[in-house]
């Protein structure tokens, strides 16, 4: 069977990317061909520190010339100017980071292929305040703002429906055509991608569901959200109080748990599954995903890194 090569930006240079990556592919034989997006320098001095013996193929970054080997890992070269033939200097390089991401994308709407990853990225000084997260960053550039994050496990997955907003700016945000929006997405992925309907729950704004002012959002927006869906099929429950949907007895009967904002249901998450998940963003017209970690600067050269979130990310684009 033909597979379309999978498309990784390696993420900020300053991470731990390229171990565990390294690792990655000598835990897990991935099929799929893979375009690596990077400096050439940098990978070679990790290649060595890491003893990878790989065969790797440099090829043209003009996505008119691109010929891939199907047999080797594929690199395309992009300048990063902390870096020389003998030594790493580790700093923040916000250009190299965007010339990466536009050739991914090139390669991305010439139609080679729809899978693409990208490494792990300090969103805080490669976005700057204009954006909150690297989702809002690429359905930008791509036009689809309806976009939904998905912290993926094949066991349990979860949602918010706001990502890295401050609390003070929740309630202010989240509305019912914001919440439907996000449930639809979420159908829609599911029935496209893992050809079924998911079973959603969805969680309360406030502590039980429950608020001693007048005005309780879970009556006056979440609830009539998950009534409309139910009427245009969508196998949706709640609202159900965040502190309990969690627990075991609750939680296996759902698919996804949609959350009104972002550590409400990437905690408990984290917590049950560690880095044996995946971030995935439903909406764009191509599958784009990443390992549901930072890069996690301190770790850089210790080798002590776990490869878990990048395995699951790599083994769901082979399977696509």
């Amino acid at each position: 069977m033909h597979r379309k090569p999978i498309v990784i930006i390696a993420g900020q240079a300053k991470s731990v990317f390229f171990e565990i990556f390294f690792k990655s592919l000598r835990k897990k034989k991935i099929i799929s061909p893979i375009i690596l997006i990077c400096c050439f320098n940098l990978f070679k001095i990790n290649a060595k520190k890491n003893n990878f013996r790989n065969r790797f193929n440099l090829i043209d970054k003009n996505v008119g010339n691109i010929k891939f080997s199907k047999n080797s890992l594929n690199i395309i070269d992009i300048e990063y100017k902390k870096s020389s033939n003998k030594k790493i200097q580790l700093k923040y390089d916000n250009e190299y980071i965007v010339n990466c991401f536009k050739v991914g994308f090139k390669i991305i709407k010439s139609k080679i292929t729809n899978k693409f990853l990208n490494g792990p990225i300090n969103k805080e000084k490669f976005l700057n305040k204009k954006y909150l997260g690297i989702t809002e960053y690429i359905s930008e550039i791509f036009g689809d703002k309806k976009t939904c994050m998905l912290i993926y496990n094949k066991e349990l997955s979860v949602c918010p429906v706001t990502t890295h907003l401050p609390i003070k700016l929740i309630s202010k945000t989240i509305n019912k055509s914001l919440i439907f929006e996000k449930l639809k997405i979420i159908d829609s992925f599911y029935k496209e991608n893992f050809k079924f309907k998911p079973k959603i729950a969805v969680t309360g704004m406030n502590p039980h569901c429950e608020s001693i002012l007048k005005n309780n959002e879970d009556r006056k927006i979440v609830m009539p959200a998950i009534k409309l869906a139910k009427q245009k099929k969508i196998l949706v429950y709640g609202p159900f109080p965040a502190d309990t949907i969690f627990l075991k007895q609750n939680r296996g009967r759902f698919d996804v748990i949609l959350g009104m904002y972002h550590d409400q249901v990437l905690t408990p998450i984290k917590t049950l599954f560690e880095y044996d998940a995946i971030n995935i963003t439903m909406g764009l017209p191509f599958l784009r995903v990443s390992p549901d970690h930072g890069p996690n600067e301190k770790m850089i050269n210790k080798n002590l890194s776990n490869p878990q979130s990048l395995i699951r990310a790599l083994e769901f684009l082979d399977k696509s």
